[in-house]
């Protein structure tokens, strides 16, 4: 990218209304969990969002074949497996939880690289490390004596995001946004469909049972919300990539943690749910953890779609 091509006011918008649609839609999946299925759920919203990304290859916005088929599928394993975990977590755990959870995936791609890849990290990158794990810790607020290990589960998702992430620089490099975009999606309606065949059909009530429902019968609200849900995840990862284009990429990846923000927001207009100011202050934490390691490596870190080589 040429200084001027450059263009970090908008870079910083596209990012920004690429958080704010995701926050929203997120924040519509409690619309499923009373009656639908987690599995079946990801099945049809992976279908729908493939029938989207085959038409934008056919309109010519990009290539889906893949160069290397091991690579783009070993990388979808891991980021698909994360957001099975996240949304799972979005039935019976406050939203802002779930997504700070997920945001200190920066932290994890760090360790794994200075384990695994033998990197070699500075001061301040291991005072990110320390004040994003305070952050993470003041966000879930374990109780001892009432430990319940679902709060735990968004960090898990952090790390399975966290190998996708690297596996996307270290495997990935030449595939296009279309291709992991779609490899992402396939994997995801892949799980959906196993967890539909294997559990059984109808399940528990209430919103507990999202995760361990099969087939469900399926009407015109469950569908509505499955395609908006497919539909402002395409948008809402369009405009990420396409402010990673337009700015440098160590800058844009700090304004992704405005997700923190618009998902707390709509999460108090549509279901009432506060994030308490210990809560807030972790949330800050892991915010400016993750805006240290952006600042001070030289490629991005991105949560919801690892930026391609270009």
């Amino acid at each position: 990218m040429t200084q001027s091509t450059v263009r970090p006011g908008a870079a910083a918008l596209t990012v920004l209304a690429g958080m704010a649609c995701l926050g929203l839609t997120d924040n519509f999946v409690p619309y499923l969990t009373d009656r639908g299925s987690l599995w079946q759920f990801h099945m049809l919203r992976g279908a729908m969002a493939l029938a989207l990304i085959a038409a934008f290859a056919v309109l010519g916005f990009g290539r889906l074949r893949p160069k290397r088929l091991t690579a783009v599928f070993g990388r979808s394993v891991f980021t698909a497996g994360a957001m099975l975990i996240y949304f799972g977590c979005l039935a019976v755990l406050p939203i802002g939880v779930v997504v700070a959870g997920l945001f200190t995936s920066p932290l994890f791609v760090l360790l794994i690289s200075v384990v695994f890849q033998g990197k070699r990290v500075g001061l301040w990158r291991i005072f990110a490390v320390a004040i994003g794990f305070v952050g993470a810790v003041l966000v879930i607020q374990p109780d001892p004596s009432a430990l319940e290990p679902v709060a735990f589960m968004p960090i898990v998702a952090a790390i399975l995001y966290a190998i996708g992430a690297v596996a996307t620089r270290a495997w990935c490099e030449g595939e296009t946004t279309l291709t992991l975009t779609a490899g992402f999606f396939a994997m995801l309606a892949l799980f959906g469909t196993l967890g539909v065949l294997i559990l059984p059909t109808g399940g528990p009530l209430g919103p507990e049972g999202f995760v361990f429902r099969g087939w469900v019968p399926l009407d015109g609200g469950l569908l509505f919300w499955t395609a908006v849900q497919a539909v402002g995840s395409l948008a809402g990862i369009a405009l990420i990539f396409r402010g990673y284009q337009l700015g440098e990429a160590g800058q844009v990846a700090v304004f992704e943690y405005s997700l923190l923000v618009f998902a707390s927001f709509w999460a108090w207009v549509l279901w009432d749910q506060n994030v308490t100011l210990i809560g807030a202050f972790g949330m800050v934490l892991i915010a400016g953890a993750g805006t240290i390691i952006a600042l001070r490596s030289d490629a991005p870190l991105p949560l919801r779609g690892p930026r391609v080589p270009e």
